[in-house]
Formats: C-alpha cells, sequence, structure tokens
C-alpha cells in the first residue's frame, strides 16, 4: 500500500499514519452518498484519512461535518487532513469510540456515513493498527446501527458500504433499529465478476427501494462511463 498523498482535484490526503489507504470503496460511498436533502450537519464515523468527510464538504453546503476516529495516528492525520483543505472550517475530528462520541454528543446528524471495518471472517495479520481498522470485531454492525439509530435525525439518512455477502444480514439488523433500506448499489468490478460490495442507504421512513448496479471496469484500467460519471469530479484522471 502506498504511503504518498493521494491526490485528488480538490484536496489532497496523507495517508502515511493510516492502516488503511484511499481505496476505491471510500471514494465510491462518497461519491454516491445523497445530498439531495441538503443535510446541514453530517457526521462521519470511523473517519481514518477523512476522506469521506473531504468528499462531503466538497459536494455539499453542510455547515457541520463531524467526525469520530479511534486510532491515535488516524486521528492526527484526519486533523491534518482537514486543516490543509478548503473546508478547514466546517470540518472536525473528535478523537473518541463511537459508544463514547454517543453518549456524550447531543447533536442530531441529517446525514451519517460509515465505511466499516469488515472483512470478519477472514485471516487477520500480524499488524494491530491495520486490523483495527478492517475488521468488524473493532466496529460491529450491530453495535454501529445501534448508535446511528441514536444520532440520526428523525428525517436523516444514514450511508454505508458492506461486503455484498453481509447485506442481507445488515439489512435485517438494521429493521431492529426502526432503520429502514432506502435504495442500494450493487458494485461489480467487471462483466464477469461477482458482487463485490453493497452501498446502502436507510432512513426511519419506509419506502420503495431503489436498487441500482454499477459495473467498475470493462477491462484493467478501462473505466465504464457508469464508474467515471460518479468519480470524474474527484479522480484527477477522471
Amino acid at each position: 500500500m502506498s504511503k504518498k498523498p493521494f491526490k485528488f482535484k480538490e484536496f489532497t490526503i496523507n495517508q502515511d499514519q493510516c492502516a488503511m489507504k484511499i481505496g476505491t470503496d471510500s471514494v465510491l460511498l462518497g461519491a454516491w452518498t445523497s445530498i439531495d436533502e441538503n443535510p446541514f450537519s453530517i457526521l462521519d464515523i470511523g473517519a481514518g484519512t477523512g476522506v469521506l468527510s473531504l468528499m462531503l464538504a466538497q459536494r455539499s453546503n453542510a455547515e457541520l461535518i463531524d467526525a469520530i476516529e479511534i486510532d491515535d495516528n488516524a486521528f492526527e492525520q484526519c486533523v491534518d487532513n482537514f486543516e490543509q483543505s478548503s473546508w478547514g472550517d466546517r470540518l472536525f475530528c473528535y478523537h473518541a469510540s463511537l459508544e463514547e462520541f454517543a453518549e456524550e454528543i447531543e447533536d442530531e446528524y441529517n446525514l451519517i456515513i460509515c465505511n466499516p471495518p469488515f472483512y470478519s471472517e477472514d485471516y487477520k495479520t500480524k499488524n494491530d493498527q491495520r486490523d483495527l481498522a478492517r475488521f468488524q470485531d473493532a466496529m460491529p454492525f450491530e453495535h454501529l446501527l445501534k448508535n446511528v439509530s441514536m444520532l440520526l435525525s428523525e428525517n436523516g439518512l444514514f450511508s454505508v458500504i458492506v461486503p455484498f455477502k453481509e447485506e442481507t444480514l445488515f439489512i435485517s439488523l438494521a429493521s431492529k433499529y426502526n432503520l429502514f433500506l432506502n435504495r442500494k448499489l450493487h458494485v461489480k468490478g467487471n462483466t464477469r465478476s461477482e458482487i463485490k460490495r453493497s452501498l446502502i442507504e436507510f432512513s426511519f421512513r419506509k419506502s420503495e427501494t431503489l436498487i441500482e448496479s454499477l459495473i467498475i471496469e470493462t477491462e484493467r484500467h478501462q473505466y465504464t462511463e457508469d464508474y467515471t460519471n460518479l468519480t470524474k469530479d474527484f479522480y484527477l484522471k477522471m
């Protein structure tokens, strides 16, 4: 994984102190998440480098964009990335666990976004920091959903990305906290591969579900029109 800064069109991410580097998952989620309701306040859970917060700062007029990061090094890097951006006055990162934050904060958020740790069933590495960032036991899905239900405003949206094989479980768990599926995007790497990721949007309102699909590449480094259109405001070469 590269430790070099990752340059987007309108901001740069330093990532040498973060276990999880910039990847397709975060960029997809940051670009796909709906801002049609013009959220005033946004919360980024498990911010890492801060890329989701920065993408939403670029895309939206939200006046308050808060982030939570528990890892010491990632927290410091996230703060630095916020300060180096054009939107530093709208961005704030808390060094806390989700549970601590939910207990102490009285605010509710119009939009909550999260690229949670997963790969819960896979082997772990010898890098504790990377494992903390990657593995679901650092933030179990039910723990995440319980706290989201406490922090989300009545008409707010929760946007998340999970492995496709975890989609059914995640949606079922969400319903326990009155979070209902609004729309989802199934992502495939190419035309021949299986569905790899599910981007899912929830709210407290039941509605007809919009289901869409996205293929990233036709051939290696030959990106589809849909993927290009979704990410072109961010990637330098799109």
